[in-house]
């Protein structure tokens, strides 16, 4: 008898565990599947034969499955079909691949970068207190032959804590990232955070409109403010640090040295340049010497800031934090979604897919095992139940 609510004990609890995942797992499909439905169908009603929320999911899955362009798109919902019958209708069939490409050259980017972002801030929550930086990508896929920012240039908002993109930004065509970071940043709920940009960015107008929107900032300097510049360079070699911080990493047979120092702005430099730059009070140089196997390179950085009163630590972190939308973001939608290779230049496709891969990665990114981005990729297309794990 005791053995007999033993086992019975022990099936309840395999049953209610196996219950429990398939509805976490449900509740984490439904949550994307929300975002994707909230998508208004722009087509004509009586002429699809294919819902718009079950083409971009097909599409969101593939890129979690190693897929890359439509015909991948098709195939993956060819092989599976019991897979996606918990979640779409289909009731016409797989979509062909100049579907896909209608859909995906047609739908406007704004709809699909909502789905980005609101997909972030769930995940996320408040900004306050985070880094964000923001830097820009080529797609150089679009038009390989092509210089400067002609083609697709995004630039992109990188959550560096939670290695989230939250948002993105086009540069429009004739035009650089001046022009694209002060929209992005208008998107943005930037209250006590960090914004950090490359040197392009360096302008008092985006530094006053960080302010200006409750956030913060940490700018790159160089020559392009030849002036402040230079009057940066000659206040770190006649005035004392007050305050230094030295890190050192060693990774790959690459050994680097960052060394941080800061000097109160309002103690070195003059008037003009302080009534010029919104609350700009701390002045921080950064000296990294980098080893790789005997050879010796050395770097030295400036920035800006309006925060004082924190240590050099601080800053040295924050340099090293904006180099992760670089090594998080950029290398891994190159490097692990072949980004550039992809081929796909009609209308609107390339944005689009684009802001489809962002999500795809940050989906990929929660999934906690040891295997790296792109082998988890390769798991998910052999292997179904990692799927759905990966979706939990």
């Amino acid at each position: 008898m005791f053995l007999f609510i033993y086992f019975t004990n022990i099936q309840f609890f395999l049953f209610s565990s196996r219950a429990n995942a398939r509805k976490y797992y449900l509740c984490k499909m439904k949550l994307v599947y929300n975002y994707l439905c909230s998508i208004e169908d722009f087509r004509m009603e009586k002429k699809c034969l294919h819902k718009l929320s079950d083409i971009l999911l097909i599409g969101l899955l593939t890129y979690l499955s190693n897929g890359e362009d439509y015909e991948d798109m098709v195939l993956f919902a060819k092989t599976h079909k019991d897979f996606l019958k918990e979640f779409t209708d289909l009731a016409n069939g797989i979509p062909s691949h100049d579907t896909f490409n209608r859909v995906f050259s047609t739908i406007e980017p704004e709809l699909l970068r909502q789905c980005l972002n609101s997909y972030g801030k769930d995940i996320v929550g408040t900004l306050s207190e985070k880094q964000i930086c923001l830097d820009g990508k080529k797609l150089r896929g679009v038009s390989p032959s092509s210089r400067g920012n002609k083609g697709l240039y995004i630039v992109n908002a990188w959550v560096s804590e939670n290695r989230l993109c939250i948002g993105q930004k086009k540069v429009d065509d004739k035009s650089n990232e001046i022009t694209a970071i002060p929209r992005l940043i208008e998107e943005l709920d930037i209250t006590e955070a960090t914004v950090s940009i490359d040197a392009i960015g360096c302008q008092h107008e985006i530094a006053g409109q960080i302010t200006g929107k409750g956030g913060h900032y940490l700018l790159s300097l160089k020559e392009n403010q030849r002036g402040l510049y230079e009057d940066t360079v000659c206040v770190f070699k006649a005035c004392a640090a007050e305050s230094v911080s030295e890190e050192w990493e060693y990774d790959h047979g690459r050994y680097e040295v960052r060394k941080c120092s800061i000097i109160k702005a309002q103690d070195a430099l003059l008037d003009e340049h302080l009534k010029v730059w919104t609350d700009l009070k701390t002045l921080v140089k950064v000296e990294a010497t980098r080893m790789i196997k005997e050879k010796e390179t050395k770097e030295i950085r400036y920035y800006i800031s309006d925060e004082q009163g924190l240590s050099a630590t601080y800053f040295n972190a924050l340099v090293r934090g904006h180099w992760g939308i670089e090594n998080h973001l950029h290398w891994h939608l190159d490097v692990t979604f072949r980004e550039d290779n992809c081929r796909a230049r009609k209308g609107n496709a390339p944005e689009n897919l684009s802001t489809l891969r962002k999500l795809a990665l940050q989906i990929i990114h929660e999934q906690n095992d040891r295997l790296s981005l792109k082998k988890r990729r390769l798991k998910a297309a052999y292997d179904v139940t990692y799927l759905k794990k990966m979706l939990t």
